[in-house]
């Protein structure tokens, strides 16, 4: 499946006014894209695309709400009208919940859904007809709680298992239909956006992003080669990747240091929650792209999976270090 290069491209991006769909944005137009981004705020799209016209990148602002389709219906519509189609189009709009999943009401557990699945099922359902009949890439963040359990954060892990779900049985169907879209689902691990700070906090202390976090700069850099180059997948974050394969091969010992783990890393301990429980934020006025923790700029296994040369190397080191643990087992 051929795509076009970044600069020839028209890349929508839900969720675009903050952290990773800002981040996604920024990058995709300094590389010569024409972007639009999607968001619940009028106020933060603008502040978002006068911050990328100003490096002088193309950016147009759509206000939507993921959650209803007649939004995103339209959204596309209005994409078209004015820029004629579009190339790739990248789900990232999310909401989170710090809550333990008996104190949550159905109403908020039910509007993580809301966003998170059903924004994804709305914007892969009324995109797809524009991406089949051109071609391109639909890209949609999902997370490494797709993956591993995640108590605080449990309505938020349970939408994005739905995801993954969903997203990999659509790419099977498309794949029977011979459809010219490449499916992608990018799965961050923590990164340092102001996710924290948007989420509906239900604890007694205040949230953060569980560390290890990363920068959203690695998240948008897979996102925007997945526009490029097909991918089926891809984990940003070698501590993510960590955490899944140890949740998988060893589950019961995961569960209990996930269980402990969770409450202490998730949390601000001593800080109290002065956060607004009343509700969800949307991603806010100020266009900020980074939370206030330290994270890490670099992730050597998000550049090996990204670089197939790199992969290739991995899989020779891996082997030859196999061979050597073999042969000097037989020694003994």
């Amino acid at each position: 499946m051929q795509l076009k290069p970044l600069d020839q491209q028209t890349i929508v991006i839900t969720g675009g006014s903050s952290g990773i769909g800002l981040a996604t944005a920024r990058i995709a137009a300094a590389r010569g894209a024409n972007v639009v981004i999607i968001a619940r705020s009028a106020e933060g799209l603008e502040t978002a695309a006068q911050g990328i016209r100003a490096e002088g990148g193309r950016c147009d602002t759509i206000q939507a709400d993921v959650g209803s389709r007649e939004d995103v219906a339209a959204a596309v519509e209005e994409v078209i009208a004015r820029h004629g189609g579009f190339d790739t189009w990248v789900s990232n709009a999310g909401v989170g919940v710090y809550a333990k999943l008996e104190e949550l009401s159905d109403e908020d557990h039910r509007q993580v859904f809301e966003t998170n699945y059903w924004g994804v099922v709305h914007c892969a359902t009324e995109a797809l007809p524009h991406l089949k009949a051109r071609g391109g890439a639909l890209i949609t963040t999902g997370s490494i709680s797709s993956q591993m359990p995640a108590p605080v954060l449990s309505s938020y892990t349970a939408s994005k298992y739905a995801v993954k779900g969903y997203i990999d049985s659509l790419r099977l169907e498309l794949i029977h239909d011979k459809a010219p879209v490449s499916v992608t689902l990018i799965q961050p691990s923590g990164i340092n956006t102001p996710f924290a700070s948007h989420a509906l906090n239900q604890m007694d202390e205040a949230a953060k992003v569980p560390p290890p976090v990363y920068s959203p700069d690695l998240v948008a850099e897979a996102i925007l080669r997945a526009a490029v180059h097909p991918t089926r997948d891809m984990i940003v974050g070698g501590a993510g990747r960590a955490m899944t394969l140890f949740a998988r091969l060893v589950p019961d010992l995961a569960d209990q240091v996930f269980a402990r783990a969770f409450f202490a890393t998730a949390l601000r301990k001593g800080e109290p929650n002065r956060s607004d429980a009343a509700g969800f934020s949307s991603g806010g006025s100020e266009g900020r792209v980074y939370g206030d923790q330290s994270m890490r700029q670099t992730s050597l296994y998000t550049f090996i999976r990204s670089n197939p040369i790199a992969s290739l190397a991995g899989a020779a080191l891996a082997a030859g270090a196999a061979g050597v643990m073999s042969t000097a087992l037989k020694r003994r």
